[in-house]
């Protein structure tokens, strides 16, 4: 009997070699997809049956590895939350791993691609997806704690506009007069301008409360001019990525607009996120999300919220206590055990509601967050 010159093999997964069954059509379909099966050691994998998207099927393997969540997907890294591996010569057509790369006059360079997330990664991506399926019904109700403010009365075009000074604007700003400031905002652009400059100021309430002030003038003016609110967040982020400016204020301002109306400007949400690791913004970040997720939990729970979740344990007070403030308004149960463990930390922070400083503790923030939080 003559030797087969060609040797097959059913295909074997890298970890375990265990034989692996023939990947099957995903239940969730997409534009660019490929076959996906599940190894019984827990690795998935996907099959490229050409060779020649091997780069794209690695992107849907780590995608459906994380459970469809791809903000997980791209915050892994490589050796340190998962392991890969592939074989080549795969016949998609037969579930056949030949020696080479012609079988019967037909093509075959196809690639199954391997990927293995670590026990802890794999763990946090089945809590993710569980508690998404659990407020999936919740986030496609309207925002119940949102408070839409009415449409702003047309402004007569024949009248006279008021033009806006520096002064003006300040005085106006730290008195409150959230009318005045709405009808020179339709008059004069420059007055956001002028609000804007009030952050640069080393008196920290003073920051506090300007930002909660233009919040609530943004949020009145995005009803008739939500596109000159946006170009607004726009500047705020391009000024808070320039390394030569002082960022004095800018998030926290971020945070009040974006908080005033999540329902416009929800999708700037997530863009707090990459200020995460710099020192001086990360309580800035928890506290702007942390406000967001007062009126609109379900906003900051669409961003990769679960970067910041080893917050909870830093040494910091003040970001212990902000992160401990945020999870429990989004509800982060998965958190639970680890802001129990906080509930007699008697370590005091300042934490700016509304614009004004509330003096606590992160033991009585942790026991907040707790009644918050429901299975």
């Amino acid at each position: 009997m003559a030797k087969n010159p060609n040797i097959k093999v059913r295909p074997w997964c890298p970890f375990c070699g265990q034989e692996v069954n023939p990947p099957t059509e995903p239940l969730k379909r997409k534009i660019d997809e490929f076959k996906v099966g599940n190894c019984q050691c827990g690795a998935v994998y996907t099959s490229d049956p050409t060779g020649f998207n091997v780069g794209a099927a690695m992107v849907e393997c780590m995608i459906y590895a994380c459970d469809e969540n791809p903000d997980l997907a791209w915050e892994l890294v490589a050796d340190d939350d998962f392991l890969t591996g592939r074989i080549d010569n795969y016949d998609e057509v037969t579930h056949q791993v030949y020696e080479f790369k012609n079988v019967d006059g037909r093509r075959v360079a196809g690639v199954l691609y391997f990927i293995r997330l670590t026990r802890d990664l794999a763990d946090l991506s089945k809590r993710l997806k569980h508690h998404k399926e659990k407020t999936d019904e919740v986030t496609s109700k309207p925002m119940a704690k949102l408070v839409v403010p009415p449409l702003e009365p047309e402004r007569d075009p024949k009248r006279k506009k008021k033009r806006a000074d520096k002064s003006k604007i300040k005085e106006l700003v730290f008195s409150g007069n959230i009318d005045a400031l709405v009808d020179f905002c339709f008059d004069d652009m420059k007055t956001l301008r002028f609000m804007l400059r009030l952050l640069y100021d080393p008196d920290e309430g003073k920051r506090w409360y300007c930002a909660q002030v233009i919040g609530q003038v943004c949020a009145r003016l995005s009803t008739r001019k939500p596109g000159v609110v946006s170009d607004m967040l726009h500047r705020l982020y391009e000024s808070c990525t320039d390394s030569a400016s002082t960022h004095w204020g800018l998030l926290e301002a971020i945070g009040s607009i974006i908080a005033a109306r999540p329902d416009i400007f929800g999708g700037f949400a997530r863009h707090l996120l990459m200020y995460r690791g710099v020192p001086t913004s990360r309580a800035l970040v928890l506290w702007a999300m942390g406000t967001i997720a007062e009126t609109s939990p379900e906003v900051v729970r669409n961003t990769p919220i679960y970067s910041v979740f080893s917050s909870v344990n830093d040494p910091d007070p003040l970001i212990r206590g902000q992160a401990i403030r945020l999870f429990g308004r989004i509800n982060a149960v998965e958190l639970k055990s680890k802001i129990e463990e906080q509930v007699n930390d008697s370590a005091p922070l300042t934490v700016y509601e509304k614009g004004l400083p509330e003096h606590t503790t992160v033991g009585r923030l942790a026991h907040e967050a707790l009644a918050l939080m429901t299975e």
